[in-house]
């Protein structure tokens, strides 16, 4: 029979590993509720603290994943658990995903983090907070490349800056292209048609004269929307009347 901390970090070994978002969150949910009913050694919390973080992050709840990420951090740190460092590039991680990249300094101010704000894991994020605060592609680029052991080992954080690098590229794409009515193109035509689909600008691609065509963003018109509430009043109305005349029939 399996010990009482046993059940806990068996779920948030499983949680980790799970391909499945869903079932990973089961597992987690499993080792949560174990650990609440009896005691949770610092290490195994951290640990169920962090996988939490981690899938809320997945979730793109950065704030709620912030959080966790710190709750980890104390704890660890507060050990002198050399693995703290992990939780403190999480927790800029998100900093940088929630659009607040101004905010990375002032976390790396603070007490705890002040030991680790000059090691080159921190700088690598410092660095990518930098390249988003200026929506500047071709710094994030260089980022990646020279700090491509840090930011790549990590899947977490490799997966999240994949992310943010697709956003860049097409806050880059929109610049270039929306003082433009036409645009030609060499290039980056299937980002550009998934662009136009996520209706993140709207256009066209004229395939004959390899070109973009950019639009200028239509009006609103409700006139469909209210013509069809109105019909479906009436609608409750003739079927009210129907119902009154098949009584009195």
């Amino acid at each position: 029979m399996a010990s009482p901390i046993m059940i806990p970090e068996r779920s948030s070994l499983e949680s980790p590993s799970c391909i499945n978002l869903t079932k990973a969150k089961s597992s987690l949910t499993s080792a949560r509720t174990a650990a609440n009913s009896i005691y949770c050694p610092p290490q195994l919390q951290a640990a169920l603290d962090l996988q939490s973080g981690i899938l809320h992050a997945e979730d793109k709840d950065y704030t709620t994943a912030y959080s966790y990420f710190y709750e980890t951090f104390e704890n660890l740190s507060s050990q002198d658990d050399p693995s703290a460092l992990g939780a403190l590039k999480y927790m800029l991680l998100c900093k940088v995903m929630l659009n607040l990249p101004e905010d990375v300094n002032a976390l790396l101010s603070i007490k705890l983090a002040l030991k680790y704000a000059q090691l080159r894991d921190v700088e690598s994020m410092r660095a990518v907070a930098r390249a988003h605060q200026t929506r500047d592609l071709a710094a994030f680029e260089q980022t990646l490349r020279d700090y491509r052991e840090e930011l790549s080992s990590d899947p977490t954080i490799r997966s999240h800056l994949a992310a943010l690098y697709d956003t860049l590229l097409e806050q880059n794409l929109l610049r270039i292209v929306e003082p433009y009515s036409v645009v030609e193109l060499n290039t980056l035509r299937s980002r550009l048609s998934q662009m136009i689909l996520d209706k993140v600008f709207h256009g066209v691609l004229d395939q004959g004269r390899g070109c973009l065509l950019v639009f200028d963003e239509a009006e609103t018109d409700d006139t469909y929307g209210a013509a069809i509430e109105t019909l479906e009043e009436v609608s409750k109305v003739v079927d009210s009347l129907y119902a009154k005349s098949v009584k009195i029939a």
